[in-house]
């Protein structure tokens, strides 16, 4: 099963943070147009992520609620009829919520560092260090945390959870 370690951050100066990743980065960055529809489940987080010009995925993960680096376990499979999955899965399961955002990617060395414009919600950042099958979750969690003072990420501004409970929390 593939895993991450992962961080979330709100972003109070995006460009800012952008020419940081610039620089840091080995790769021209990638633009990508997201639409995550959540489902209810009774644990971990399934979304169905529609992408403009490239096949959509089903993703299952599973990734502790806080705030500083965290393994996410996940599963992801590709599917060319997004909309008709959508219906069955959300008469099946129930939707949870919807996510729309723009992702500047950017990747710096086994890690993908994503810029978010969240409809809704506003600018955050994501780091994903991506873990190779023999590096553990500690030497992820190192890689994430020297990035985050690079990119002076602090801890003040790590959140908890998915964009989606962002915005659950802010509709109620």
């Amino acid at each position: 099963m593939p895993a991450n370690v992962e961080i979330k951050a709100k972003v109070e100066h995006f460009d800012v943070l952008e020419s940081k990743a610039v620089h840091l980065s080995n790769s021209a960055v990638e633009i990508i147009k997201q639409e995550d529809t959540f489902f209810c489940v009774p644990k971990g987080r399934l979304k169905l992520r529609k992408l403009q010009d490239r096949p959509s995925q089903l993703i299952y993960y599973e990734r502790a609620d806080s705030s500083g680096p965290k393994q996410s376990d996940y599963w992801l499979t590709e599917t060319s009829d997004p909309e008709q999955l959508k219906v069955t899965l959300g008469k099946a399961l129930g939707i949870k919520g919807m996510v729309k955002k723009t992702r500047h990617l950017y990747l710096v060395g086994q890690t993908r560092v994503h810029l978010d414009k969240v409809e809704g919600l506003g600018d955050y950042m994501e780091l994903e260090v991506v873990l190779s099958q023999d590096q553990t979750t500690s030497e992820g969690q190192a890689i994430a945390d020297e990035l985050m003072k690079k990119l002076d990420i602090e801890e003040k501004d790590l959140i908890t959870g998915a964009y989606v409970d962002l915005l659950l929390k802010q509709q109620s």
